[in-house]
């Protein structure tokens, strides 16, 4: 495997991870649920990112499939961000709107 690949491939890792706990952090601190499925689904996308190459290289699957099974994790990872932005959020009290 190409070193430049592999470099590449854990900085991805490495910067999906810190925004998967970054948005954690948000939803500890702030108790915001949409915040939870951001980094829910980060978390699903920054694996999505490199589990291609484990596997077709460890695994031994064919590049089809892996390719197949890392496109899956990557779209689950985007319909929860997804949900995190449409889902249902709970409802506001008079004056609470902010405006």
């Amino acid at each position: 495997m190409h070193i430049e690949l592999v470099i590449a491939k854990l900085v991805t890792v490495g910067l999906g991870l810190l925004i998967t706990y970054q948005a954690y952090r948000g939803y500890k601190v702030h108790g915001s649920k949409p915040m939870l499925y951001v980094a829910i689904g980060f978390l699903f996308i920054s694996i999505g990112s490199v589990i291609e190459g484990v596997l077709f290289d460890v695994a031994g699957l064919s590049i089809f499939l892996a390719g197949t099974i890392q496109t899956a994790v990557v779209a689950v990872g985007m319909l929860v961000i997804l949900y995190s932005l449409y889902g249902q959020m709970p409802e506001t009290t008079n004056g609470e709107d902010g405006s």
